[in-house]
């Protein structure tokens, strides 16, 4: 409780600034951590050194720090994705290049449609984008410290339906998909024993999520990449959207 009233006091309070200072706050707090021992940066860093072995340290160094800096933004401008108005928050949206038409025919069609929305950029943006635009279902892991309620709400504002990472959340999934609708799948988590494969990234082998394959061979809907670039100095953002190649084809 004491948790979950904490952070929705700082989400209430980031929502006071203007973006591009929640940014840059979020982003001195990345560089605290870039500069301070602690796990995110250890584990980042083992991930650089195995999957870029070929960089200098001094290379991987710089990449660890804008990443980490990059995850600071991420984290401080949920005030403004998840308690701003609507159309505030929509205005933030630049542009998104290429492939909105073709999701929108296949949903059109009553094709439905898959993104895949990797942590890259700002996911939440993302799904609030294309939850504004289309009957959106949303799949989520559930918090281990349980603040699962806020991050619903904030994800599911604008309409998207929200579900669990378990088999009542698959369900869920391939039932909105039969219905013509789009699903907002995180595809780069570990799926846990049994329920992925291991596949080669960067050399090593990963274990990967199957799901989005699997439903699409289940039901023929296209598949898009997508992700939200954030701009510089809080200028919003531009929305990537890629159609992948057919699953059958593949």
């Amino acid at each position: 409780m004491i948790q979950r009233a904490l952070l929705r006091g700082l989400l209430r309070l980031v929502a006071l600034l203007p973006l591009a200072l929640a940014q840059a706050i979020g982003a001195g707090i990345g560089w605290l951590l870039w500069r301070i021992p602690n796990g995110p940066r250890q584990v980042a860093e083992r991930n650089l050194a195995a999957c870029l072995p070929e960089w200098s340290a001094a290379e991987r160094a710089r990449l660890l720090r804008r990443n980490l800096m990059e995850t600071g933004k991420g984290f401080m401008e949920l005030g403004a994705l998840w308690r701003w108005p609507g159309a505030r928050v929509l205005a933030l949206v630049q542009g998104v290049v290429a492939g909105e038409e073709a999701l929108a025919a296949a949903v059109r069609a009553g094709r439905g449609a898959i993104l895949l929305t990797p942590h890259l950029g700002s996911w939440e943006m993302a799904g609030l984008y294309y939850s504004s635009r289309h009957p959106l279902t949303i799949l989520y892991r559930p918090s281990r410290v349980g603040l699962d309620d806020i991050s619903r709400q904030g994800r599911g504002r604008f309409g998207g339906q929200v579900v669990a990472t378990d088999p009542g959340g698959v369900r869920a999934l391939l039932t909105s998909l039969r219905a013509g609708q789009v699903l907002g799948i995180l595809p780069d988590q570990d799926p846990g024993d049994e329920r992925g494969v291991f596949a080669p990234f960067f050399g090593r082998a990963a274990n990967t999520m199957t799901l989005a394959p699997r439903l699409a061979l289940k039901t023929g809907a296209p598949v898009f990449l997508t992700w939200a670039e954030r701009l510089p100095r809080g200028r919003g953002y531009v929305l990537h959207l890629r159609e992948l190649p057919d699953v059958a084809a593949a």
